[in-house]
């Protein structure tokens, strides 16, 4: 679907999605409990759609139903099973460390650029523990046997996932098992949303000096509730109110353990100063990755130079994202020079009009749907829906806040 956009001030009200980042590990854990949970605020997007067809693929009983996600925990251990990530990064190396504490011989697909994304730190440790890949760099690829307990030794530079993957496979293992950091971590508050979700379902994990204490033999319990609204999509309207817009936003907890809902704290320090424009910015965004495109298009309208740093990882997402989100903020008139680690961007009073890629990027096509509200002509994306990886309704959000555009 590619769409046409005729610029226009955004307003209204917009209560934001389910986390989707919360929801993975919520199904998950309850997928591991005996007998039925209830998860309200569920948003079957195609990521989300993924961990749940995998949780199944591993005996768990699974139906998304009217916002809703019905888990009946896992039954009978299959020996062998075939699980399509799509493009999921989150469904993938969450489920692999998952697949081998189960001894489930594992088949895993994927599709777009999720083939390419690494998981060399799985590749290094997990084979110590009696875990065997059959791997050739891309998909599909299988896992065989069943990890044993014991000290992992992981860098946490690469991604925080495949830490969250090791908790929750080895904390279905009778004995104890260590997780040692060796390497500064990144995205630590993804790992605090993982400790959260497995702390509602009864298991405990223990911070210690270089990582993790993970308990062996405990059992995770029943627990129904509601799934938190998703900071990382309150973004756009969070922004899209800085650049002139008037969206009211709801549906977010204020004690959420997302390292997103940072984007309160930014977009009240972006305020307009004396000469009516918007204040330029430094970020390290290494605890908010998902942030980044979002905020490249507030940098763009910034009264002087914005940078945004320690990113290199976006260069691995469903995209390379710091080449895509100043590529087509470049063509549309604005000033942003990616470096190998970082953005920086000089500001502009206005866009012109144009045509841009999605990139198939769920969080590109959303941020240049943004960037639209300052744009002098109307404003092409290609292959626009591929935000339903994270937000289905996007689009009809879009159009009840004031959004004009067309399919073309």
């Amino acid at each position: 679907m590619d769409i046409k956009i005729t610029p226009n001030r955004l307003s209204g009200k917009v209560t934001v999605p389910p986390s989707k980042s919360v929801a993975h590990r919520l199904i998950i854990c309850a997928a591991f409990a005996d007998g039925r949970s209830v998860i309200e605020n569920i948003a079957p997007s195609k990521d989300i759609i993924a961990t749940a067809s995998a949780m199944k693929a591993f005996g768990a009983d699974i139906t998304l139903k009217d916002g809703k996600a019905y888990v009946d925990g896992t039954g009978e251990i299959p020996k062998k099973a075939v699980v399509d990530c799509c493009e999921s990064g989150s469904t993938l190396r969450f489920l692999i460390p998952v697949a081998t504490a189960l001894g489930i011989e594992t088949e895993f697909h994927g599709e777009g650029k999720l083939p390419e994304r690494p998981i060399t730190p799985y590749l290094e440790a997990l084979p110590c523990h009696n875990v065997s890949f059959d791997y050739n760099n891309t998909m599909p690829f299988s896992v065989s046997g069943k990890m044993t307990a014991g000290l992992y030794k992981i860098g946490g530079d690469i991604s925080s996932q495949f830490i969250t993957g090791l908790m929750l496979g080895l904390s279905l293992l009778d004995e104890d098992s260590e997780i040692e950091l060796t390497s500064h971590l990144e995205s630590k508050p993804y790992v605090d949303i993982t400790i959260d979700a497995m702390n509602k379902f009864g298991v405990v994990i223990s911070e210690t000096k270089n990582g993790y204490y993970i308990k062996g033999g405990q059992k995770y319990k029943l627990c129904s509730m509601v799934c938190e609204g998703d900071y990382s999509q309150s973004a756009f309207f969070y922004v899209a109110n800085s650049l002139g817009g008037n969206v009211s936003i709801s549906g977010l907890s204020e004690e959420s353990a997302q390292g997103d809902k940072k984007i309160v704290e930014i977009c009240k320090e972006i305020v307009y100063n004396k000469k009516g424009s918007l204040k330029p910015f430094k970020l390290d965004c290494s605890d908010i990755p998902d942030l980044v495109p979002i905020l490249t298009v507030l940098g763009c309208f910034c009264d002087g130079v914005s940078e945004i740093y320690n990113v290199s990882r976006l260069r691995i997402k469903e995209c390379d994202r710091l080449e895509a989100i100043s590529e087509c903020l470049n063509k549309l008139g604005g000033k942003v020079e990616a470096f190998t680690d970082k953005l920086v961007i000089t500001g502009v009073e206005k866009l012109s009009g144009g045509e841009v890629s999605s990139y198939n990027d769920h969080r590109i096509a959303m941020s240049m749907a943004i960037a639209s509200q300052k744009c002098t002509e109307s404003l092409i994306i290609r292959d626009a829906q591929c935000v339903s990886k994270s937000y289905p309704d996007f689009w009809q959000v879009f159009k009840s806040l004031g959004g004009v555009f067309i399919e073309i």
